[in-house]
């Protein structure tokens, strides 16, 4: 599979370092990355990250190239990627987060490559995909949006507790690490909460995967609503759902069936650990389950506990959906 990586933020690095340094990149070539920033920064920000650490082999750039474990990558810095060619490129992976119209969504389309991947949520996008969850719906769409990091893990989890009892009704808190979006300094944002500085409060806000979860699975449109809670941590984030079941169980049997779910499913985890958001960093799963925060209030109410790497996990789901569309 030849891509492309359209942006080289948080999610274009991570995608990258997955590609060099675990088997996801099997079989992938890196064709080109465009990032408007200087290559001597792209390179400098790749080899050093604050959130995984330094990257563990030289990193190097000359003449328009990034070199990296014996590969030369050409980097562009074109704010429009109608101007480069990307002609045999399978996929580009939008990783820009300004791909919201139709006009910038196809730009890699029109720039000649095959599909569009987008790193987030898109109005433009044909069909919003969760790996784990409604992959089978891809079909031959061309531009697709791989839905937010907390719909990846949320989706997949939903649907597997539906599966073991259904869901009359459910609510999803996401506790979530702060991001670039929020101010380092209390600074004017849309939203007077968001406006205050990221890395000092505990910030109540709203969550993309409230609205996303009705795309994704819409057999449960109207039944789950969400919310989120940004936090002073820069990684890693969990989902803290309730829900509210149609057939009874006990808690010794939907913990059985939900771990046995977890361990068939590819996109879940399970630990019997006490874990802390910090062990869970540049893990590849979109959820991972934590057993000791899971439990039933009754016959039908059940709380499950899940964390996830909002970037590394979400990053690994992008090369798997990535996969599918190379070869639809």
């Amino acid at each position: 599979m030849k891509i492309a990586i359209n942006g080289f933020g948080r999610i274009g690095r991570a995608i990258l370092r997955q590609i060099l340094t675990t088997a996801r990149g099997e079989g992938v070539e890196v064709v080109l990355i465009n990032d408007i920033a200087p290559l001597e920064m792209c390179a400098y920000l790749f080899q050093y990250d604050s959130t995984f650490g330094p990257f563990p082999h030289a990193v190097t750039h000359s003449d328009g190239q990034l070199h990296v474990l014996d590969q030369a990558i050409e980097m562009r810095h074109e704010d429009n990627l109608t101007r480069v060619d990307l002609s045999g490129v399978d996929v580009v992976l939008d990783c820009t987060g300004i791909a919201r119209s139709s006009d910038v969504a196809q730009r890699g389309l029109a720039a000649g490559a095959a599909k569009v991947l987008i790193s987030g949520p898109s109005p433009a996008a044909e069909l919003t995909v969760v790996y784990g969850a409604n992959e089978d719906q891809l079909g031959a769409a061309r531009i697709v949006s791989n839905a937010s990091c907390t719909t990846n893990g949320l989706a997949p989890l939903v649907k597997l507790v539906d599966e073991i009892a259904g869901i009359a009704s459910a609510h999803m808190t996401t506790i979530h690490c702060y991001t670039n979006s929020q101010p380092m300094v209390d600074a004017p944002r849309g939203d007077f909460a968001r406006s205050r500085a990221g890395a000092l409060s505990m910030v109540p806000t709203t969550s993309s995967a409230t609205h996303l979860i009705d795309e994704v699975l819409p057999h449960l449109k109207g039944r789950i609503s969400g919310a989120a809670v940004r936090v002073p941590t820069a990684s890693v984030s969990a989902v803290d759902l309730v829900a509210q079941l149609q057939e009874p169980m006990d808690e010794v049997d939907f913990l059985s069936t939900l771990k046995a779910g977890c361990h068939s499913a590819e996109v879940l985890g399970w630990t019997e650990m006490p874990l802390v958001s910090s062990d869970l960093r540049a893990r590849p799963e979109s959820l991972v389950l934590a057993a000791p925060e899971i439990r039933m209030i009754g016959a039908r109410q059940a709380r499950v506990f899940g964390w996830y790497d909002n970037e590394w996990g979400f990053s690994a789901r992008m090369l798997d959906v990535a996969q599918l569309m190379a070869r639809s």
